[in-house]
Parts: C-alpha cells; sequence; structure tokens
C-alpha cells in the first residue's frame, strides 16, 4: 500500500528518490559525494547532540519528578488530591457477603462532610448522596433511582414476591457501591410501606445486609410523614398561613396538616397539627381497581374509595380556620404530580428543574386529570413524563389526588420533585451542626 507519510522513508522534498549518479557526470557525482559524506557527518553530530539532549532532560526529569525505586522503575504519580485506583481484590474460591457500609470519621476542617440518604419504597429505589451549602441548603453530589416495585403482588398475597425482592437487592447493591466508594460522615437509610406491611419484610431486610452490605430501618408512617414535610421546608413561603402536604406513594400516602399562622419555628415539620398514613397508594390501588384500562366509573369507584378512608381522619379540620385564605394551599410531593406537572408543561421529556416548585392552579389540574382519563394505555405509556414503568399507577394516584381535593379545596397546588430523601438529608445536617454559626454565608 502507497504510504503517503513524509517522515522517515520519504524522499526530501523537491528530490526525486532515484540516485544522483544514475543521471549525473563525474563532477556531479564528486559532488554528490562530498555532499553526502557532510551530510552523513552532520546527521551524525545531530544524532550525538540529541542523545544529549534527551540524556540531560531524562536526568533533570529524574530529580525533579520520579522517584526511583529499588529495581530502577518509576512509580506512577498522582496529582494532589485526585482519587488513587483501588486495588483490584483479592480472588477468592466462592461469593462473600458484601462487606457493611460504614459511616466515616469526622473528615478534616477544610473538607465538606459527604451525607447520604436512601428511601426503599413500594415502587422505587432511591439514593441521594450531598454535601452542605448555604443555611437549611445542600448540593447533590450523587443519585440513583429506579423503579423497583417492590410491593407487585403484596396487596394480594400480604409477602413480597420473589421476583421483587430480587430487583430491589439488585437496585440496593448499586446503591452499596456508590456508598462504600465516597467518606460518608452520616446516613440514614430507610425503608417504607411494603417492607413495613409484609410478612418476610424483616427476613428480605436480612438478605439486604446479607447481599449488599446495608443495614436498612423500617420506618413508622408518622416518621414518613415528618420526613416529607423535612424535605419541602423551602418550598413554603414566608406569607403562608396553612399548607397540607401530601406524598402518594407505593403502598401507602401520607398527609399532614401544617398550620403557620402562629410564629414560625426553621423547621417545617414543628408546624404539624395533624396527619394520617392511608394504608394505600398507587401500586396497591392499582392492583385493586386496574391499572392499564381505567373507565371513568372505575376511576370514580377508586376515587371513592380513598374518600372512605378520609372520613375517618379525626384531624381533618385542624386547618378550617384557614381554607378559605389565598395564603392556603396544596403541597404534593410525589411521582403523581410531578407526572401532572410534566404534561401540564407539556416536556419532550422530563426535567425536574422546570418541575420542583412549579404552581399549578385548580383549573389546571381539572386539565390534567381529565386529558389522563380520557387517554389509553397506549397513549400514557407514549408520553415521555409517563413512560411504560407508570402507565398502569398514573391514574390511581390522580384518584388519590383527587379524594385530597374533596377534602381540601384549594386554588392552587404546588409542585414538589423532593421528598424523604431530602427530608432526611435536612435532619441529618442539621443534627450535626453543619449549619450552625455560619451565618448563612456557606458558599
Amino acid at each position: 500500500m502507497e504510504d503517503h507519510d513524509t517522515g522517515a522513508g520519504a524522499s526530501a522534498v523537491g528530490m526525486s528518490g532515484a540516485s544522483p549518479t544514475d543521471s549525473a557526470g563525474p563532477a556531479a557525482a564528486r559532488f554528490s559525494r562530498h555532499a553526502g559524506a557532510h551530510q552523513r557527518h552532520a546527521e551524525h553530530h545531530g544524532e550525538q547532540q540529541k542523545g544529549k539532549t534527551r540524556k540531560r532532560r531524562k536526568r533533570r526529569r529524574g530529580r525533579k519528578v520520579f522517584a526511583r525505586d529499588e529495581n530502577g522503575t518509576a512509580p506512577p504519580q498522582s496529582l494532589p488530591g485526585a482519587a488513587q485506583p483501588a486495588l483490584p481484590p483479592a480472588a477468592t474460591a466462592a461469593p462473600q457477603p458484601k462487606p457493611p457500609f460504614q459511616a466515616a470519621p469526622r473528615p478534616p476542617q477544610q473538607e465538606l462532610p459527604v451525607f447520604a440518604a436512601l428511601d426503599l419504597g413500594t415502587n422505587n429505589c432511591r439514593l441521594l448522596v450531598a454535601v452542605p451549602g448555604r443555611h437549611g441548603q445542600f448540593r447533590v453530589i450523587d443519585a440513583f433511582s429506579r423503579i423497583v416495585r417492590l410491593g407487585e403482588g403484596l396487596t394480594a398475597s400480604g409477602r413480597l414476591g420473589q421476583a421483587a425482592m430480587d430487583r430491589a437487592v439488585e437496585a440496593l447493591k448499586v446503591c452499596g457501591e456508590k456508598l462504600r466508594n465516597r467518606k460518608i460522615r452520616k446516613a440514614r437509610l430507610i425503608a417504607t410501606e411494603a417492607c413495613r406491611s409484609a410478612a418476610n419484610g424483616i427476613e428480605f431486610l436480612a438478605r439486604v445486609e446479607r447481599e449488599a452490605g446495608l443495614k436498612l430501618e423500617i420506618i413508622d408512617r408518622q416518621t414518613e410523614a415528618r420526613l416529607a414535610v423535612s424535605g419541602c421546608g423551602s418550598l413554603v413561603e414566608r406569607d403562608t398561613q396553612g399548607v397540607v402536604l401530601f406524598d402518594i406513594g407505593g403502598g401507602s400516602s401520607e398527609i399532614a396538616l401544617i398550620d403557620l399562622t402562629g410564629r414560625r419555628s426553621p423547621r417545617l415539620a414543628n408546624h404539624i397539627v395533624s396527619w394520617t398514613s392511608l394504608p394505600v397508594g398507587v401500586v396497591s390501588l392499582a392492583e385493586r381497581f386496574g391499572g392499564r384500562t381505567v373507565t371513568r366509573e372505575t376511576f370514580a369507584a377508586m376515587v371513592e374509595d380513598v374518600a372512605a378512608r378520609l372520613k375517618v381522619f379525626d384531624g381533618r379540620d385542624r386547618l378550617a380556620h384557614v381554607l378559605a385564605s389565598p395564603n392556603f394551599h396544596l403541597l404534593g410531593t410525589s411521582g403523581t404530580v410531578t407526572t401532572l406537572a410534566g404534561v401540564h408543561l407539556d416536556l419532550e421529556r422530563y426535567d425536574r428543574r422546570r418541575v420542583d416548585g412549579l404552581w399549578m392552579d385548580r383549573d389546571s389540574v381539572d386539565r390534567m386529570v381529565e386529558k389522563l382519563i380520557g387517554w389509553d394505555f397506549q397513549q400514557r405509556c407514549a408520553n415521555p413524563c409517563i413512560g411504560a414503568d407508570r402507565a398502569d399507577l398514573v391514574l390511581a394516584g390522580c384518584a388519590i389526588l383527587e379524594a385530597i381535593r374533596g377534602v381540601w379545596p384549594s386554588e392552587r397546588l404546588r409542585v414538589a420533585d423532593r421528598g424523604l430523601r431530602e427530608g432526611i438529608l435536612s435532619e441529618l445536617m442539621a443534627d450535626d451542626g453543619v449549619w450552625r454559626n455560619d451565618g448563612g454565608r456557606r458558599a
């Protein structure tokens, strides 16, 4: 093959590749021999000079950079502060249990401490890793979310299914590796309704600890409601007088009534005057009524089912004095309300930055619910903010939302793409004192 490179092996520019003696006389030949000798001498001298230069450069580099070992080889160098490559694990005869995740000791003063929150729910497995920012805020440095449907079939059998547990364990293994690869100051790893209500929930968490190296705690419903409120504190504005915050989950729905007519505490959860946890979520409701084909009659039956549960909630009237105020509103944190917001914005793909904190008025919510009821399963699958993973669950979530709106009618709904994990991080950081005496100036 012809070589077009002009480097070694190519003729000099402007000269033929033939020998000079082929077409020239004796004088030309003598000149050619003399020029060739001179050229060889120059090349030899250049090689000597080049070799000396290389040697000097090597000597300088050796003194300045490399510290050679006993065998004369130079170890690889790394930049200050760069992460070191992990050593390959030793070969083992049989698979070993994952090492348990443990929090790291307090880092040096100049390093920002790292905190982590994991939420294993009925439908999703989610992880957030963050460092503190300005007072009451934090910056996410790593995240993970996967739909695992741990509660699939739980309503009928009362137990976690094998396939569902396998999916959850695989997702938790990813979370475990992420946590072990960082120096975590403090972490809280929680499990909610699916593990709370399943007959084999404790047995499953033992498997998680053995295979993923993570020790999860099952939190009660009151704690779940409080964490959801803590995660949404920054979305409640200063002039707000009352909020009904709801978190529509896969297996349960938490509702907290928040009265802000008195002196406001830095922690929104301190203003909860009443709360409830309904043992119904998008997965359990869809499994009982059907989620793929939902007629208007089926949807109305789902709404009535949830409304009947809310009727027996004793604290439902604790915000009656602010319901008519323009400074009262609903605050929803769940896949249901974020999906409605995405459809409302007609997003080509879901965008958290546009959804989190979005205000929707009563008419907008009505239109979006009506639109989703009018779509068949394939149309819901085709929408980029719903997709196949949520297409059979979103109408069950809308039914729960409609029941909540029936009890606490409001002209405004604020959408939160945040919740338990953010609440955990906020509480961990506050309890650790990372914002103490910072005057709100932390970058």
